[in-house]
This record gives C-alpha cells, structure tokens and sequence, in this order.
C-alpha cells in the first residue's frame, strides 16, 4: 500500500519514501541565518563589477601585488549571534556636498533595533576633539559646510543647501540708473519746466465713414532707409490736441525711391493741412501724392542735374512741380490748403548735396558740432509788412506819429472792386553741402515751433543725434515725440546723418 493508499507499492513510488524516510537524518537549520544584511549583499555583489571582495593575506593587505585597502569596519551583531559580518566592498563616490565632513550614508535600510550588548572589537580611532576625521573632497565639488558648532572664520551660507555660497554682492529690487552706468538712460516724456496738459497716448480715434474706410489716417507713421553715404530716419504722429480730441492727423509723409544704383534718387515729402479747412489730411495726402508722381516722372533728369551740381536748373524745375502741385489744390478752394516740404537725397555716395524745396510754414535745421543752426530759406524780397500796417513816413518824407484807427467808408466815386486772390505761398530752395557727421532735419511745424522756442529740447535732441550713429526706427520716435507744454500739433520730421 501505498501511503495515499488505494494501491501496491510500485518502482514509481521509491522516491517517496527516499524523500521522507524516518531513517534519514535532518539537515537541521543553516548555520547562519539569511538576514537582511545577508540579502543585501548578495544582491551588491551580483550587480556591481567585482562579485566579490578581494583577497586578503594574513596580515590585512590585499593579494597579487595590488595596494592595501581600507581597514574591515567594526562587527557587527545581528540577532543575538556572535558573527562579525563584513560590507561588501563600495564603489568610490565623492561626498555629497550637503553631508557633514566624515559621514557616511548607509550601506542598506537599518535593521531591526537589537538590544544592546558590548562591542567585541575597537572602533576606529577618533579625532581628538571627538569626531571622525575629516575627508577632503574631491576636485570641482564645493567644500562641504562645517558642524554646527565648529568655529568659522567667514561667514557660512544656508546651512545644508547643497550649494555654493553666492560670489559678491546679491543686488534685489528694481533697477536703476547709476552715473557711470553703460546703459543710456531712458528718453523723458517731455522737457521743460511742467508737463504738458494732455496725456502722453492717444485716447480717442478719428470718426469713420464706412464707404470711405480707406481714406482713414493712421496715429503714427514711422519709415527709414540707408543709401550712399546718409542714414534716413522720417516719422509723422499725431499731435496731443488731435489724439484727445479724436481728429485726424493733418500732417502726410511720403517716402520714395526712384531709380536704382547710384542713379537713384530718394524723395522725402510732408504736407500739414490747414487746420480750419475741411478734409485738411486729405488735402496733405493729395500734396504729397501729386509732388510724388511729378518727381518720379523727372527723376532721371534732376538725378543728373544734382550730381552735376546745377543748381539753378534744379531750383526751376522744381518751381514749377510745387507751382503745379499746389494749383491743384487751390483750383478746389480759393485759400490754400495745405504747405509742402521735400526733400531729395542722391545715392550716389560721392555726391553730397542734399535739396530742400517747397512752400509753407515749417523748419530746416542743422546740426553740427552739437549746435543747431536754422538754415530756413527766407522769403523772396524779404518779410513783407503785415495787414494793416502803415509806413514809418510818406514817400514826401512827412512822419505819421498818430493813427486814431477812425474807419474811414469807401468813397462812392471809387469803383468797386473785387477781393483780390491771396498770394501764393512763396516758393523755398536750397541747396546745402553736407559734412561727415552732419544731420539735417527737416520739418513741419509742429515740431520747428518748439525747436526754436524751447532750449531744453534743442540741447536734448542735440546730445542724442550728436552720436556717431544714427539711432533705430523706435529710438528715433522716442526722440521725436518728446514733448513741451504749450505745443500740441501734430509732428513730422525727416532726419538725415551723414557717415
């Protein structure tokens, strides 16, 4: 039978009883117990490159010729048995940073908590003020911190932070400018001695008509080139008095080139609407078109007429298309309605004369050795007397002293006569030599009035443009719209800087 019964014994059931036979003797338990410690490095062993530590001779050196290792670290007492377990051999790591000088982190998780008992064996020698000796560490990493209560002869950084102490000052807070600072300082909203009246932005837009949305006038045009030897920076923004009101910007600019090569020629034109006539921007946009159209037809020949300096031709021809130009707009109104300025630069970097021409209010300066001068082409004939005004003497050479300003009625005998027409706004021409380091400006009054007014903004702009280099699109806008009390209108400046 069987010991699950139900059978004889066969051959195929000898190793049941071979497995449990009473006769056989009992293993009995291992001698030492699998412990954690014991798991652990086993496990150290198989997944690190040396499966095992090297061998050791007699008196603690290692075999082969190789150099003497670390001396075995204190026993150890494990489940109440005496057994002295060694830690398998570690691999050579630098201390972290954030760990005390001496320490060393554990091996594995720590065993269950044994009682205590007597060491058998003697600890590694001490330093003596009581704690392990200390380990240099090793090249690139930062010292580590000191205890707590080691004396320190500079001061220490957060403790345990795991990095290195901060190099020289720590600056927090918002920056600011400091003499001697490279950075230049920020453009003033204006100059003077108060602010202005109205607000630095725009805060009302112009009134649309939706079947004329193209005739719409932007706040701010901004424009630039680089040809020869003269930097070109132009811009026209609407004045403070218009962007509170909500109207229109009055003041058009155009830029154009016409030609290539050294045979181009570069036009810059702006036109400021009279600020009482109806459609003013429209009228200032046609003016510039129309001057626009009138130069590109005639380019080739004004760009052979100024490189070869004839100035008398140039001062004609362009007569006649700021005449032509302006007849279009008085044919629609009996006053005129819009001023005119323009400016012609060549291309080619061997000629250096720079063309202004027009009719109307506004400014030509100069800036050179950090001073402006107002070159403003005068009148023809020079100032004529205002309406009203009487001479200082009859043509017989008696002086009038008293006007009792009585009105006198028209006599009945005179025969009437019709208004007659305003004058024609005089033309202006010149012609100027530019000089390396030159700037040149040009325009409208909305900016002239002020630069002649105002001392501060003249000595302002004349330390920014006084530079080598001609400033970007967005600096020269900040320039630009610097402001001053008392002048709200709108701007429109073209400036060139001569290599």
């Amino acid at each position: 039978m069987s010991q699950q019964g139900g059978g004889p014994t066969r051959q195929d059931d000898d190793w049941w009883g071979q497995l449990y036979d009473e006769a056989a003797d009992d293993t009995g338990p291992t001698p030492v117990p699998d412990s954690l410690d014991d798991r652990y490095a086993s496990v150290k062993r198989a997944t690190t490159r040396e499966t095992r530590p090297p061998d050791r001779t007699e008196d603690g050196g290692a075999g082969s010729g190789e150099p003497p290792g670390p001396p075995p670290l204190p026993a150890r007492r494990a489940r109440g048995q005496d057994r002295i377990a060694e830690d398998p051999p570690r691999e050579e790591h630098p201390p972290f940073p954030a760990q005390r000088t001496g320490e060393r982190p554990p091996a594995a998780p720590p065993a269950p908590a044994a009682p205590p008992a007597p060491r058998t064996e003697a600890a590694a020698p001490e330093a003596p003020s009581g704690r392990p000796p200390a380990v240099p560490p090793m090249p690139g990493w930062p010292a580590p911190a000191p205890a707590p209560d080691e004396p320190s002869e500079a001061p220490r950084a957060a403790p345990q932070s795991g990095l290195p102490a901060p190099q020289g000052p720590v600056v927090t807070g918002v920056a600011r400018f400091t003499p001697g600072h490279p950075a230049a300082p920020p453009t003033p909203d204006y100059v003077g001695s108060r602010p202005p009246t109205y607000a630095p932005e725009p805060s009302a837009l112009p009134a649309a008509d939706p079947e004329h949305l193209g005739e719409l006038v932007s706040d701010t045009v901004l424009d630039g080139a680089r040809y020869g030897a003269c930097t070109l920076r132009a811009v026209s923004l609407r004045g403070d008095s218009a962007r509170y009101r909500g109207e229109a910007r009055r003041d058009a600019l155009l830029t154009a080139r016409f030609g290539t090569g050294e045979q181009a020629l570069v036009l810059v034109a702006m036109a400021t609407g009279v600020r009482a006539a109806p459609g003013a921007h429209r009228a200032a946009a046609e003016a510039c078109r129309w001057i626009g159209q009138a130069v590109g037809r005639s380019h080739e020949r004004l760009s052979e007429d100024l490189r070869a300096g004839r100035r008398g031709d140039l001062k004609s021809g362009l007569n006649r298309l700021t005449d032509r130009t302006l007849g279009k707009l008085r044919a629609a109104s009996e006053e005129p309605t819009a001023s005119l300025r323009c400016l012609l630069l060549p291309a080619d970097p061997d000629c250096r004369t720079r063309i202004f021409f027009g009719a109307g209010e506004g400014g030509l300066f100069r800036l050179r050795d950090g001073e402006w001068l107002d070159i403003e082409p005068g009148e023809p004939g020079g100032t004529p007397p205002a309406a009203g005004a009487l001479p200082a003497e009859t043509p017989d050479g008696d002086r009038l002293t008293l006007d009792l300003g009585i009105p006198v009625p028209p006599s009945p005998y005179e025969p009437v006569v019709a208004p007659a027409e305003p004058p024609p706004m005089p033309f202006r021409f010149r012609a100027a030599v530019a000089r390396p380091g030159d700037v040149l400006m040009m325009c409208t009054s909305g900016l002239a009035d002020p630069l002649r007014g105002e001392a501060a903004l003249r000595a302002f702009l004349g330390r920014r443009w006084s530079r080598a280099a001609a400033p970007g699109l967005a600096g020269f806008l900040a320039d630009t719209r610097t402001r001053v009390k008392g002048y709200a209108d709108d701007r429109t400046a073209a400036a060139v800087w001569e290599a």
